[in-house]
Formats: structure tokens, C-alpha cells, sequence
């Protein structure tokens, strides 16, 4: 009976909250989410907070424009890696080191991984994001593709607020609600974040060290294996099947081997593919027409962490930079032009025409636009590697 009387109290300060700005439908979004924190014990007052909110714009736009996955990789390599992303890595791993020493030894992760993954997320800090996180997630969850996940990470948001690790005024994070220095998304932090700094406070957005830690809790939980390598540059033959380029569908090092795929020696690089390395999944990002990668499951790992390839790759290729690493030694395909989102769209209605789903037409190349591709490419009699051109996209203009 307690539980009723609360809850009707708080749906009443709700509902005498002034009406936001907002379409019907972005109104009973918010009431219907604010019944459901409410029964799980949020406090009203920061239901109330829920009520003031409006959809913002900013977020709906920046949503359809990753630069994850619109950019072309080695565009977004090269704004993620950088001389002084670089220098001011290694500056932290000096700075920090007996600390980043303790946190490999527990958690198995390399120092230099979670310092590239605080510069690629924030710049070390220094781009945390100044969204409200609520209303970011509530922009996300009241329509669209993101419904769900905006929603479910509205909830566990509420549910931060409520613990009192964060006050409302500090809420800030990027326009897809992910928080602090190594922008935790709010389900994730619940789950994961720890206190690093030994302060019994689990502070992500002011402390890099509760930030750094909670990301090495989560790579470990995520299955990082301690000693082993993210991946390596390889080479394929001339006849590779590019079919078998599958970040989920990781086979045996021998397999590999007997495809005749072969390390492209460094000085930090082994010149065998080893059993001991697990299974392995071929990373081709630009098809035959560049780089190529044999990743193990700590790079799978890093893409628990954000689900773009472009991402986890800037991470690791940042991590080895930090301590001499050079670049990658086959060059990429900047000669080539990138298709644009709008070109990405017409190719994928054309691909549809032909029979070849590339499930949604949304200008971006997935991983189902990709497998279209591949398919499309067999049926033609080209070389498979999934990789999208100005050339392929004329073939199905002229074919119409």
C-alpha cells in the first residue's frame, strides 16, 4: 500500500510539472518512463527532472552521423591518431605509471590500451562531452532505431542519479549518453565501474583513475586475455577468398596458416601465426585494397567497448604507437573515393533491386550492406573482398 501512495505522489508532481516542449508522443515517452522508475524507487525528485526535458535535435542529427562508421577508416585513424594524441599519451603513461603498473597486474590489460582507449574517447579529458545525459537518452529512446537502447539506458541513468554518485548538474556526457573520461554508457557504469582511486567513490567524470580502472574491470569481465595481443598485419594471397574476412566468425590459427595468410613482420611482431594466439578473426576494412588484419579475442573484447571496427582498431594501432610502434605497413586506399552516405543509400537500393538484402537503406555500410556487397561481387565474377566503390554503384545505376 506504501509502495502505491508513493508512486501516485510522484506520477502527481509529474503530471503538475509545466508541459515540455515536445509532440505527444515524446510526452507519453517520458510519463511512461518516469511510472517505470518510479516503481523501481527512483525519488521524485529527479522525475521532475525527466519532466522539464525536450527532444534535442543536435542528438538525432549527430546519431545518423557517426564518424565511425561515415568516415572512411584511414580518415578516422588519422583524426584518432595523431603526433599529439601520441605525445600526450605518453606523457600519461609516464605521469601515471606506478598506477597503470597496478592496474595491469590486476586486471591483465595493458596500460597502454586504456590510456589509448582515454584518448580516443575524450582526448584524455579534454572532450567529455556537455550533453544532458538525460536528455540525450531520452532524444534516443522516444523513437527511432535507438528506441530500445535509449530507453533502457534512461532507466539505468535515473538509477545512477538515485545511488547519489553523480548530482544532476553534473550529469554531462556525449550526444548518445556516454559518461566521463572513458565515456561509460549508463548500464555499463552500473555494471562495471569501480573505484580506482580508493576514494569509496566511483567518480568516472572528475577522476581518470576511477575512469581508467572501470575500464580495465570491464575488458577483463569482457574476456581480454592477459599476454596476448590484439592482433597483427597480415598478407593474403592473391587468390584469398574475401568471404572469410569475418570479425564474428573467428577460426583456428591453422586455418590461417593453410590459407596461406602471413604475418607482415614488425619488430614487435612474431613472424608465425601460433596456435597459442586462439582463434582468429581476418579484419579487412578497405577489402583487397589495403590494410589487412588477423585480430584475436582481445580485439573482440574492444569491440564490447564500442561496436565500430574503425573504433577498436584506432585503439589498438594508438597503443602501439605510444611506445614506437610504426604505421601500418600497407598503405591505404586514400586514392580511392569513398562513397558518400547518399551514394552509400542509392547503392544499397540498387543492391535490393537485384535481389541482394542489405537489410535498411540508411547510407551506411554495415555489416549487412557488406555481406550484400560480397554477394553481389560473386554473382559478377569480381574480386569478393565487401568492399564498396564509385565503380560498383555505376554497374547498378546502368543496370536499372
Amino acid at each position: 500500500m506504501r509502495s502505491v501512495i508513493r508512486l501516485t505522489f510522484i506520477l502527481a508532481c509529474f503530471a503538475a510539472s509545466p508541459a515540455p516542449a515536445a509532440d505527444d508522443e515524446f510526452s507519453d515517452f517520458i510519463a511512461d518512463v518516469s511510472r517505470e522508475a518510479a516503481q523501481k524507487g527512483v525519488a521524485a525528485h529527479h522525475l521532475r527532472a525527466l519532466a522539464e526535458l525536450t527532444p534535442d535535435p543536435e542528438v538525432l542529427r549527430l546519431a545518423a552521423r557517426q564518424p565511425e562508421y561515415v568516415k572512411p577508416i584511414w580518415a578516422y585513424l588519422l583524426q584518432m591518431v595523431t603526433p599529439k594524441r601520441i605525445a600526450l599519451g605518453r606523457a600519461q603513461l609516464a605521469e601515471r605509471e606506478v598506477f597503470l603498473g597496478a592496474l595491469e597486474e590486476k586486471y591483465g590489460v595493458p596500460r597502454e590500451i586504456l590510456v589509448a582507449i582515454w584518448g580516443v574517447e575524450t582526448n584524455y579529458g579534454s572532450n567529455k562531452g556537455s550533453h544532458s545525459v538525460l536528455q540525450a537518452l531520452a532524444t534516443l529512446g522516444y523513437t527511432g532505431k535507438r528506441a530500445d537502447f535509449g530507453r533502457q539506458q534512461l532507466l539505468s541513468a535515473l538509477q545512477i542519479l538515485q545511488s547519489g554518485d553523480v548530482a544532476l548538474q553534473d550529469f554531462k556526457g556525449s550526444w548518445a549518453g556516454a559518461m566521463g573520461h572513458t565515456q561509460f554508457i549508463p548500464t555499463t557504469y552500473e555494471g562495471y565501474a569501480v573505484d580506482g582511486s580508493g576514494d569509496g567513490v566511483r567518480d568516472i567524470w572528475t577522476e581518470p583513475e576511477d575512469a581508467l580502472a572501470s575500464s580495465a574491470h570491464y575488458l577483463k569481465r569482457m574476456g581480454w586475455r592477459r599476454d596476448l595481443d590484439w592482433g597483427f598485419e597480415v598478407r593474403v594471397p592473391d587468390d584469398f577468398d574475401f568471404s572469410l574476412a569475418k570479425l564474428k566468425q573467428p577460426k583456428p590459427a591453422a586455418f590461417w596458416r593453410e590459407s596461406g595468410v602471413q604475418v607482415l613482420f614488425s619488430e614487435r611482431r612474431a613472424r608465425e601465426i601460433t596456435d597459442g594466439l586462439g582463434d582468429l578473426s581476418l579484419f579487412a576494412p578497405t577489402g583487397a585494397r589495403g590494410p589487412m588484419f588477423l585480430v584475436t579475442r582481445n580485439f573482440r573484447a574492444l569491440l564490447r567497448y564500442n561496436s565500430a571496427p574503425a573504433y577498436a582498431l584506432a585503439v589498438a594501432h594508438l597503443s602501439e604507437r605510444f611506445i614506437g610502434a610504426a604505421p601500418f605497413v600497407i598503405a591505404w586506399p586514400m586514392a580511392d573515393r569513398p562513397l558518400l552516405p547518399k551514394e552509400i543509400a542509392a547503392m544499397q537500393r540498387g543492391l535490393l533491386a537485384s535481389g541482394f538484402d542489405t537489410g535498411d537503406v540508411d547510407g551506411v555500410l554495415g555489416s549487412q550492406t557488406r555481406a550484400a556487397v560480397r554477394a553481389y561481387q560473386k554473382a559478377r565474377g569480381l574480386t569478393v573482398d565487401g568492399y564498396a566503390t564509385p565503380g560498383i554503384l555505376t554497374e547498378l545505376q546502368n543496370a536499372k
